[in-house]
């Protein structure tokens, strides 16, 4: 591997620095270094240089698979004429897949309502929530949803299924005719740009064939970026450079909440297995029935919340003591604030998608994108997170916001332990690095994907401005 000077840059606020990357290391980091024979030198012209983004919570296929998608929902698609349009127009023959709808289109899609909007080829879209499917009578048909037995497959109170699949991908894609798995090469370009360096795969109950097809686009370079997994079967080991295996994902589904006797054994399960656990929960019952299992079980380190949407005030110390980490995501107020606002409970909206308080309170937090399902711009999730702005122009959580330094170090944790500290450009440090277009103050006053001038992850550049 080439050696590399990155000249002229600003690194912790120190300008005009050289840093030389050797053998995927930040080896030096000086002034004026001397460059070797076989050096390649690249002009920072004083922008700086900051450790890779890490986005902590991320679902890789169905992002590759949400580009090729039809899309259902605002701000294009806004009325069922608009939504007849667009599936009329779909482009191929079979089978039609819609992402990113929501109820202000058309109301809740089951099959009846899909079939008045087109019935001609089968149609399954996804909620933008990621939560449900639903599929025309045509798309039901064939994949058997009327002989189906999974808890997932919703039926009317004459036991008929009524199109709607709650919290199923896995058995619902058995069920679909066979393809491979999306590509990620334009993902890992895409997030190259961002300046993230390493992905937290969140989705859940991952297969043995799609985790490989994960390692495998991380192996073939497809996919650059530093891989953690948390759906990865119990006692999987990658067995490929920077793929690991994270704290065990379990989604309470608040479509339907579990039997608190029923999570409190998989918990336990997972726990002594040692492994910790990655808890999906977006409501206040799904975060009461979750204390209530650790206050039994107790958590052990790893532990996380992932989204932690409604967390109640009361409840943050009883994080802090349990050493639980939360994951979220202030992305989605700038992604659907307005809808926050006119949906969720007046008394609800100061415990949505907490950061300040969590982190006064001392609960590690970590922030992410949850795409396809939020933005997944990282520095748009900062900005998120120091307005607090949602698309109408009001602010959902003033108290809530953060400053821009503090949104970029939640970014800069180690995988294995988000919300812990940030990883900083330090001798010795991993060359997983982001070369900025200006001083780092001047880019958080700005925060925009655009800014990012080059990446690099373990000395290799993966992006440069054109």
């Amino acid at each position: 591997m080439t050696d590399v000077i990155l000249h002229n840059v600003e690194v912790d606020g120190d300008p005009g620095l050289d840093v030389l990357l050797r053998s995927g290391v930040v080896a030096q980091i000086g002034r004026e270094l001397e460059a070797s024979e076989r050096c390649d030198i690249v002009d920072g012209k004083g922008g700086a240089l900051i450790p890779g983004l890490h986005d902590h919570h991320i679902h890789l296929h169905a992002l590759a698979a949400d580009r090729v998608s039809l899309q259902c929902g605002p701000p294009d698609v806004t009325s069922p004429d608009d939504l007849a349009r667009a599936l009329g127009s779909a482009a191929g023959e079979g089978w039609i897949r819609g992402v990113g709808y929501f109820e202000s289109v058309a109301g809740m899609l089951d099959s009846e309502v899909l079939d008045g909007l087109h019935g001609r080829r089968p149609v399954r879209i996804q909620h933008r929530s990621g939560a449900m499917w639903a599929l025309n009578s045509e798309a039901a048909r064939l994949a058997r949803l009327d002989t189906a037995d999974h808890p997932g497959v919703e039926r009317d109170g004459t036991g008929r299924p009524t199109g709607r699949i709650w919290r199923a991908d896995t058995w619902l894609r058995e069920r679909l005719p066979a393809t491979s798995p999306p590509k990620l090469d334009a993902i890992g370009a895409e997030l190259a740009r961002c300046g993230i360096t390493g992905v937290t795969d969140a989705t859940p109950d991952l297969t043995s064939s799609t985790v490989a097809a994960l390692v495998d686009s991380h192996v073939s370079g497809a996919l650059p970026q530093r891989l953690h997994l948390l759906g990865a079967p119990h006692h999987f080991t990658p067995g490929a450079p920077d793929c690991t295996v994270g704290p065990y994902k379990i989604v309470i589904a608040d479509s339907a909440l579990p039997d608190i006797d029923d999570l409190t054994s998989c918990i336990r399960r997972v726990h002594a297995e040692d492994r910790a656990v990655a808890v999906h929960c977006v409501s206040r019952e799904a975060f009461v029935i979750l204390l209530a299992v650790f206050d039994e079980i107790g958590s052990r380190p790893g532990d996380r919340i992932e989204h932690g949407a409604l967390v109640p005030a009361e409840s943050i110390d009883d994080l802090r003591r349990r050493g639980i980490r939360v994951v979220t995501q202030p992305g989605f107020l700038a992604d659907r604030g307005d809808a926050y606002l006119r949906d969720v409970d007046a008394a609800d909206l100061p415990d949505l998608y907490r950061c300040r308080s969590l982190i006064d309170g001392g609960v590690p937090v970590a922030l992410s994108s949850d795409a396809p399902y939020g933005p997944v711009d990282p520095w748009q999730v900062m900005a998120a997170a120091v307005t607090r702005l949602c698309p109408t122009g009001d602010i959902v959580g003033a108290a809530e916001r953060i400053t821009p330094a503090d949104a970029l170090d939640r970014y800069l944790a180690p995988l294995d332990d988000p919300g812990g500290s940030a990883r900083r450009v330090t001798t010795g440090a991993e060359a997983d690095l982001v070369l900025l277009d200006g001083p780092l103050a001047d880019v958080l006053g700005d925060p925009d994907a655009s800014r990012v001038r080059a990446t690099w992850i373990g000395g290799r550049c993966v992006y440069r401005m054109p």
